[in-house]
Protein backbone atom coordinates (compact mmCIF):
# COMPACT_ATOMS: atom_id res chain seq x y z
CA UNK A 1 0.00 0.00 0.00
CA UNK A 2 2.91 2.40 0.90
CA UNK A 3 4.62 1.27 -2.42
CA UNK A 4 1.76 2.65 -4.59
CA UNK A 5 0.41 5.54 -2.77
CA UNK A 6 3.58 7.63 -2.13
CA UNK A 7 6.67 5.01 -3.61
CA UNK A 8 7.78 3.99 0.11
CA UNK A 9 9.50 0.83 0.49
CA UNK A 10 11.78 -1.23 2.72
CA UNK A 11 15.60 -1.57 2.43
CA UNK A 12 16.40 -3.80 -0.79
CA UNK A 13 13.01 -4.30 -1.96
CA UNK A 14 13.74 -3.65 -5.39
CA UNK A 15 17.02 -5.72 -5.38
CA UNK A 16 14.50 -8.74 -3.88
CA UNK A 17 11.98 -8.22 -6.45
CA UNK A 18 14.46 -7.75 -9.60
CA UNK A 19 16.44 -10.55 -8.56
CA UNK A 20 13.40 -13.34 -9.33
CA UNK A 21 12.47 -10.71 -12.77
CA UNK A 22 16.06 -11.01 -13.49
CA UNK A 23 16.00 -15.04 -13.40
CA UNK A 24 13.09 -15.44 -15.26
CA UNK A 25 12.97 -12.95 -18.05
CA UNK A 26 16.83 -12.94 -18.55
CA UNK A 27 18.59 -15.74 -17.07
CA UNK A 28 16.27 -19.30 -17.92
CA UNK A 29 16.42 -17.79 -22.01
CA UNK A 30 20.01 -16.76 -21.92
CA UNK A 31 20.29 -20.10 -20.47
CA UNK A 32 17.90 -21.69 -22.58
CA UNK A 33 19.79 -20.55 -26.06
CA UNK A 34 23.26 -21.24 -24.53
CA UNK A 35 22.04 -24.68 -24.00
CA UNK A 36 20.80 -25.19 -27.44
CA UNK A 37 23.15 -23.37 -28.76
CA UNK A 38 26.22 -25.97 -27.46
CA UNK A 39 24.23 -29.18 -27.06
CA UNK A 40 23.92 -29.77 -23.83
CA UNK A 41 21.11 -28.28 -21.32
CA UNK A 42 22.92 -28.16 -18.18
CA UNK A 43 24.46 -24.44 -19.27
CA UNK A 44 20.94 -23.71 -18.15
CA UNK A 45 22.46 -22.73 -15.06
CA UNK A 46 24.65 -20.50 -16.51
CA UNK A 47 22.33 -18.14 -17.63
CA UNK A 48 20.20 -18.42 -14.66
CA UNK A 49 23.39 -16.71 -12.97
CA UNK A 50 23.42 -14.08 -15.22
CA UNK A 51 19.90 -13.07 -14.98
CA UNK A 52 20.09 -13.09 -11.49
CA UNK A 53 23.88 -10.74 -11.47
CA UNK A 54 21.19 -8.41 -14.10
CA UNK A 55 17.92 -8.34 -11.42
CA UNK A 56 20.50 -7.82 -8.64
CA UNK A 57 22.07 -4.71 -10.13
CA UNK A 58 19.09 -3.11 -11.58
CA UNK A 59 17.49 -3.36 -8.30
CA UNK A 60 20.60 -1.84 -6.13
CA UNK A 61 20.66 1.26 -9.08
CA UNK A 62 16.62 1.13 -8.14
CA UNK A 63 17.01 0.90 -4.45
CA UNK A 64 19.61 4.02 -4.50
CA UNK A 65 17.13 6.22 -6.81
CA UNK A 66 14.67 5.42 -3.58
CA UNK A 67 17.16 6.44 -0.94
CA UNK A 68 18.24 9.32 -2.70
CA UNK A 69 14.55 10.40 -2.59
CA UNK A 70 14.13 9.49 0.84
CA UNK A 71 11.39 6.49 0.18
CA UNK A 72 13.33 3.87 2.33
CA UNK A 73 12.17 2.79 5.08
CA UNK A 74 14.72 1.78 8.35
CA UNK A 75 14.03 -2.28 7.86
CA UNK A 76 14.24 -4.92 5.21
CA UNK A 77 11.81 -7.66 5.14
Amino acid sequence: MLEKEAGIVTKNHYRSKWLAVGMAAFGIPMGAAFGAALGNMSYLSIGMLFGIAIGINVGRKKDKDAAAQNKVLDFEI
